[in-house]
């Protein structure tokens, strides 16, 4: 059974549990790139062009470097304060969102954990992106369990 989700969401349990299956079962390189992808749709979704943020994109950068083993779990750790920093200082709840996302995206490096977080934190922003709408969780969940096989079956 999967671990309840740590934020408070509207969500498709059955879904959710499909996608902790999966990835319990992966490694922690595979999930990190299904964080980081997820993250980065996300943030788009969310009116965040990640591209003009600089702490964004090195903290991407740096997870793709722990991923080729040429960066350190330290170095995510800082990028990871950096992007949650960003979080903690917008207000807009969409975008807060979204950023925390991101930050449990670039901190899977360092725990596995932190990719399910993510994918929880995308399902809070689509619900503040939609009202709760269900049909909308269900197409993210969906997507989410798609690209999660999909890196799966690339390994």
């Amino acid at each position: 059974m999967a671990a309840k989700s740590k934020i408070k969401i509207v969500d498709n349990d059955e879904l959710r549990q499909k996608i902790y299956d999966l990835y319990e079962n992966a490694d922690k390189e595979t999930v990190s790139k299904w964080a980081i992808e997820l993250a980065k749709v996300l943030l788009i979704k969310a009116g965040i062009n990640y591209g003009s943020y600089d702490e964004l994109l090195v903290a991407f950068k740096v997870n793709e470097y722990w991923q080729e083993k040429t960066a350190c779990v330290h170095d995510i750790r800082q990028v990871g304060f950096m992007v949650h920093k960003l979080a903690r200082e917008e207000e807009n709840p969409i975008k807060q969102a979204a950023l925390r996302a991101a930050g449990q995206a670039v901190s899977t490096a360092h725990m596995k954990e932190h990719a399910m977080i993510c994918s929880d934190y995308a399902i809070k922003t689509i619900g503040l992106l939609t009202d709760n709408d269900l049909s909308e969780i269900t197409k993210e969940r969906k997507w989410q369990l798609n690209k999660l096989r999909e890196l799966i079956e690339e390994d």
